[in-house]
């Protein structure tokens, strides 16, 4: 079968386990790719990074607050990849602002998840205006030995823990569907006693026309993950690994009686088959637009700042 992308060659900054599954996928499509390693005292080294600079585009899957530094050394006419957040300050969000060239892409985990691609076709199921949200995610992160020692549990490389490492996420698909006005300022805690950084994190958040969501997020519990969407004329909730669509609002029995409304579609989703696939779609997305020299809409750069801005809160 051909390939697509085979004469790209692309630089990779980051050797995590989050780089390495982004390794993969390039690998399956044949790409030729160039590690660099970060120092994370300066981040860089001038003679590797000058041969980075050859590469026809950037995946940037360093830590948080390197990213930005990163996109100042090779925002040019070349395409970059950058995981989220990204950027960590206020300043140097306004300064990427006035940078961009709509060759960033910035990648948050459910733009093309099985939940995003509902939600984008709600109007299909005539479930009428949102009204609220409510979205629980937990897993026991806290607990594994590596915790400590990883830059997750260190407040120094994690400022916000992990509301800048899981709520966003949460927080950029809400805003990329129903668009947020406003962020409280987030309850942050360190609810494990372990490291330094918080492990639990609550956000509540007002869209247009007073609809209210919130989000709440902890590595100190089982896993568990919960998305609720009350619309006027049914629901869409993810109950762990089920999604399921019900409606209508007028729904009675013979005595008159409200009923619980019948359910529309059901669909099955695993977390690690929905993330995997939501990473690769994203990875070609960026792919195929480098590939054609095709500048990225500038909706998904005033969406990813956005959302990123609700971080900085």
């Amino acid at each position: 079968m051909r390939c697509n992308f085979c004469r790209m060659k692309i630089g990779i900054i980051g050797n995590g386990i989050h780089s390495k599954r982004i390794q993969k996928i390039l690998r399956t499509e044949k790409i030729q790719y160039l590690i660099y390693k970060p120092n994370n005292k300066s981040y860089y080294d001038k003679t590797k990074f000058e041969e980075l600079k050859k590469c026809d585009a950037y995946f940037i899957i360093s830590i948080n607050k390197s990213h930005f530094f990163y996109i100042k050394k090779l925002i040019s006419n070349k395409f970059i990849f950058c995981e989220k957040p990204p950027v960590t300050s206020n300043k140097d969000l306004k300064t990427l602002v006035k940078m961009n060239n709509n060759k960033i892409y910035f990648n948050f985990n459910f733009r093309f998840s099985k939940i995003a691609k509902i939600l984008e076709k709600r109007n299909k199921y005539k479930l009428g205006n949102l009204l609220y949200a409510n979205i629980i995610s937990s897993h026991g992160l806290s607990y594994k030995k590596e915790y400590i020692s990883s830059w997750r549990s260190n407040i120094k490389k994690n400022p916000k823990g992990v509301f800048e490492t899981v709520s966003i996420h949460f927080i950029d698909l809400i805003n990329y569907f129903f668009n947020i006005e406003k962020l409280k300022k987030p309850k942050l805690y360190n609810k494990s006693g372990i490291g330094s950084a918080y492990d639990t994190a609550h956000a509540s958040i007002i869209l247009k026309k007073n609809i209210l969501a919130d989000i709440f997020v902890t590595y100190k519990s089982a896993l568990n993950k919960k998305l609720f969407f009350l619309f006027e004329n049914g629901i869409i909730e993810q109950n762990n690994n089920q999604i399921n669509i019900k409606g209508p609002a007028r729904n009675f029995n013979k005595e008159g009686f409200f009923k619980y409304p019948k359910t529309i579609a059901k669909y099955n989703v695993s977390d690690k088959n929905d993330y995997t696939h939501s990473l690769k779609e994203s990875v070609l997305f960026f792919l195929k637009h480098a590939k054609l020299n095709k500048k990225f809409k500038y909706e998904l750069f005033k969406c990813s700042v956005l959302s990123n801005q609700f971080l900085l809160k």
